[in-house]
């Protein structure tokens, strides 16, 4: 019965003269989504995006199971609904509302409360939206199938959703949601440091929703950890990739700088120097693939290289911009999120990473910057190591 999706954005409606270019990286988000769907039409109107054919023919299930679950996934949609459309004429938005009638009165049992939300952003329409519900509810009261009801404008059991507008009148029943934020795509691309942890892949799925597309890159250190490391860390990458249209997976075995950490320097001050050469090595990955900032799941004071005074030291290491988007949310907020877009299962099982590796007994949680410094000058050929291990990087098509 529903023959197009009618898709709303929120944030996008505030920018300016380049709204057109949101407006086309969105509509270009749901193409891809929705790309082995032959002839689905994906159009631009005022304000919003519709999904549909050519001829406006019924969508059928596959379709129909299609759609709900691929544009939750689309960044920058606020929400979308599945709508009877019609042409701006009320003779056919009377026969639309009085066809939909028995479908979503179905099951609803005695006296359900029923209401119609109109509203007319075509104001040559010849009717106000109020005059507009007033006489939808007449004609579905006299529509055979239709049990009685009672008008609830505030809670009601059932409500049917008119737009009119200037290209076309739609009618629907519900409105599901969208992630909002910005098209992924509309801001330039970011490399995410990925871990096989809860926090690192809801920075990445942060940063697509404020519009950046990210890589990604995970450190290991084979022999030390096991293949099951990187098999896991692929797997988030593949899942975190059906937001966004492509992202490629950079791994890097830091085995070889791990043992002359643990050879040379105080034991305390490990994690930090592990994370400084993470940071060089990213930000040399990054540069070399146009990602114009790192991201990563780092939240305040979580772990000992968390601390404010450590991530102050761990970013002195490259000049790049670092992103952490989840700095400072609560960890059932995280965990919440990872729900949500469906990689908290992939991040339970326990696998050891390259943190775990001649890990502290003691960590430092304020290590002086001085000191670190000290310490990485005891590591002979410091920057030539990097290099290697940069060189030495497997990139990965999740």
């Amino acid at each position: 019965m529903y023959n197009c999706v009618i898709c709303r954005y929120h944030e996008i409606a505030t920018k300016g003269n380049n709204r057109g270019m949101f407006e086309r990286v969105l509509a270009e988000n749901i193409r891809h989504q929705l790309r082995d769907l032959p002839g689905l039409l994906v159009r631009r109107v005022n304000g919003r995006v519709w999904i549909g054919r050519e001829d406006r023919s019924p969508l059928i299930g596959e379709e129909i199971r299609a759609i709900r679950e691929r544009l939750p996934r689309v960044c920058g949609l606020a929400s979308f609904s599945f709508i009877v459309m019609t042409r701006v004429d009320i003779g056919e938005i009377r026969r639309a509302a009085q066809t939909l009638a028995p479908e979503i009165f179905a099951g609803k049992g005695e006296k359900p409360s029923f209401r119609i939300r109109a509203r007319r952003s075509n104001k040559r329409f010849p009717m106000r939206s109020r005059d507009i519900e007033i006489d939808l509810v007449s004609r579905i009261a006299e529509t055979p199938g239709v049990p009685d009801f009672v008008i609830d404008l505030d809670h009601a059991d059932i409500t049917l959703g008119v737009e009119v507008r200037d290209e076309f009148a739609a009618l629907y029943t519900e409105s599901l949601p969208g992630p909002g934020g910005l098209p992924t795509g509309s801001n330039p691309r970011v490399l995410t440091l990925l871990s096989g942890g809860i926090d690192s892949p809801v920075a990445a799925y942060l940063m697509m929703k404020r519009g950046s597309p990210t890589d990604y890159i995970s450190f290991h250190s084979a022999p030390y950890t096991p293949p099951e490391t990187t098999d896991k860390v692929i797997g988030i990458a593949r899942h975190l990739n059906r937001y966004q249209i492509s992202g490629k997976l950079y791994l890097v075995n830091l085995a070889e700088f791990q043992k002359e950490v643990r050879d040379r320097c105080e034991e305390r001050f490990r994690t930090v120097l592990y994370r400084r050469a993470m940071m060089r090595i990213a930000e040399k990955i990054a540069a070399g693939h146009k990602c114009r900032a790192l991201a990563t799941g780092e939240a305040l004071g979580q772990v000992a290289s968390q601390t404010l005074v450590n991530l102050d030291v761990i970013n002195r290491a490259v000049d790049m911009l670092i992103l952490r988007p989840v700095i400072g949310e609560d960890k059932l907020d995280t965990i919440a999120t990872a729900e949500k877009i469906g990689t908290m299962a992939l991040s339970a099982p326990q696998v050891p990473d390259s943190c775990t590796v001649f890990a502290p007994a003691s960590p430092a949680t304020a290590a002086p910057l001085r000191q670190i410094e000290i310490q990485e000058s005891l590591i002979p050929g410091y920057g030539a190591l990097l290099e290697k291990i940069v060189a030495e990087t497997e990139t990965v098509i999740p």
